[in-house]
């Protein structure tokens, strides 16, 4: 039995290895890898780098350099086989598909041949994604080590770059979970059509695909894409769409929505019918997910999409919503933050005297799940030392994971201001119906797009076995 630990590297010498051994590490492209590359390498072919480029190009994405997956290669060789010692004398690579942002790759090695003279080995080389489709093979000549050897592992240091982030722990998490079955609506437009093929090529979810059939089908076209393994459920119009996309739910053929090329108020609308059978006891609202480089966890801020001035009922219920979606996604007691102009209750400012009956109503488990303080001024929420330097003595201050904001307007700037000043990416969901809700936008990215599939994904599962308890 080896006593090799966690923390230690250890090689596998020329004698110890076999023809037929192989060796794998996993690993998920994200945009980081892509900018490290670029500064590493100074490859900045706008095809992986200008996101606005690349959606003109090819693959209408930006996509991983091919020597990015090469690297991975030479990772297995230099830290799992053989191991530390190795020399490397040549390699050769075909690069037979791109690697998209998303994708989990497979690096594989496996011993072809020794030559004993010179200490050789050649192995075959194989990147698959998460589909096990061959994107690079080749193969790799190094010289083994001869002697053992056997280090701590060096400790490398965080890097992070000041760039919209990915959501990484939502999308890991969506792969352990089976595919939700999806009703898109009115997807007629090459983003939406996109965004569900995408989501659907992870296994987050199966399309249901609800709209006129010809404007599907050359939205797909347009987007060169493959949607004949969908569903194609045809309707005459958008209105029409929405309908029998919440009767597919009510039917129990759908667990959940996402919004294509038709304005939210009208898929919103068809949710809340009498008749719809989608409707609750709480308002609908919407939830952001964020990744924030300069924040330490993640951060959910509420609503920026769908109440425009909410009183104190409708405010109750978007808290609830957004703690029930922190749930779903492993929180169990998130800190929650009510957002005012300052931390001190002020008659003449509605919001600290909403703030005030929130956590009360909190006390008197009218709202459940959460820990809520506030009125907290957006320092004070998310600043240990701002929180501090006023003095508040709060287990929420400075540690907020859910921020709700007066109003509409207030959450929308927020949202913006994180978007484009922080350099934040969010992902986001209507919360308060029987269902998740995908809402979608032209301006989403890749990641954005799959990472809300990957929440809807989560917050379904969560529910099922919320009500099987």
């Amino acid at each position: 039995m080896s006593d090799l630990q966690q923390d230690d590297i250890e090689n596998r010498t020329f004698d110890e290895i076999e023809v037929g051994d192989s060796a794998s590490i996993q690993k998920r492209l994200t945009l980081e890898d892509i900018k490290l590359f670029a500064i590493m390498s100074g490859d900045i072919n706008p095809a992986h780098v200008d996101e606005d480029y690349a959606k003109s190009s090819r693959f209408q994405e930006v996509i991983a350099h091919g020597m990015w997956g090469g690297a991975l290669i030479s990772t297995v060789l230099g830290t799992e086989l053989p191991g530390p010692g190795t020399l490397y004398v040549g390699q050769s690579l075909r690069f037979l598909a791109p690697v998209r942002l998303g994708d989990v790759l497979t690096v594989s090695v496996k011993v072809r041949n020794k030559e004993t003279r010179r200490s050789r080995i050649t192995f075959d080389c194989r990147c698959a994604n998460q589909k096990d489709e061959s994107v690079i093979e080749g193969e790799a000549e190094v010289v083994a080590p001869r002697e053992k050897i056997r280090r701590r592992r060096t400790v490398m240091p965080q890097l992070r770059l000041a760039e919209r982030g990915h959501l990484h722990e939502l999308l890991n998490a969506a792969e352990r979970t089976q595919a939700l079955t999806m009703a898109v609506v009115h997807p007629v437009d090459d983003v939406s059509i996109k965004g569900a093929w995408e989501a659907a090529d992870k296994g987050f979810i199966t399309p249901l695909l609800v709209g006129p059939e010809a404007r599907i089908r050359a939205a797909a076209e347009a987007a060169e894409v493959d949607i004949d393994g969908f569903e194609l459920i045809p309707t005459k119009h958008s209105h029409a769409a929405a309908e029998q996309a919440v009767a597919l739910v009510r039917e129990g053929r759908a667990n959940a929505l996402m919004k294509g090329a038709l304005h939210t108020d009208e898929l919103l609308q068809a949710v809340v019918a009498r008749n719809s059978g989608l409707r609750t006891g709480r308002r609908l609202s919407h939830v952001m997910a964020f990744d924030v480089p300069t924040y330490p966890r993640p951060l959910f801020i509420t609503d920026a999409a769908i109440n425009i001035a909410p009183g104190l009922e409708t405010k109750r219920d978007i808290v609830q919503n957004a703690i029930d979606l922190v749930h779903a996604v492993g929180i169990e007691q998130p800190r929650v933050a009510l957002l005012s102009a300052i931390e001190t209750i002020n008659p003449r400012l509605a919001s600290t005297l909403d703030a005030a009956a929130l956590c009360k109503m909190a006390e008197r488990g009218q709202i459940t799940g959460g820990l809520l303080d506030g009125p907290l001024a957006f320092d004070n929420a998310i600043s240990e030392a701002a929180a501090k330097t006023k003095g508040i003595d709060s287990a929420v201050a400075g540690r907020a994971d859910i921020l709700v904001a007066p109003d509409l307007e207030a959450a929308n700037m927020l949202m913006k201001q994180l978007t484009h000043l922080a350099d934040a990416s969010g992902a986001g969901l209507v919360m308060g119906a029987q269902v998740p809700i995908v809402l979608t936008s032209r301006a989403d990215d890749a990641i954005t797009r799959l990472a809300s599939c990957a929440l809807a994904l989560l917050v379904a599962g969560h529910q099922h076995i919320t009500d099987a308890t």
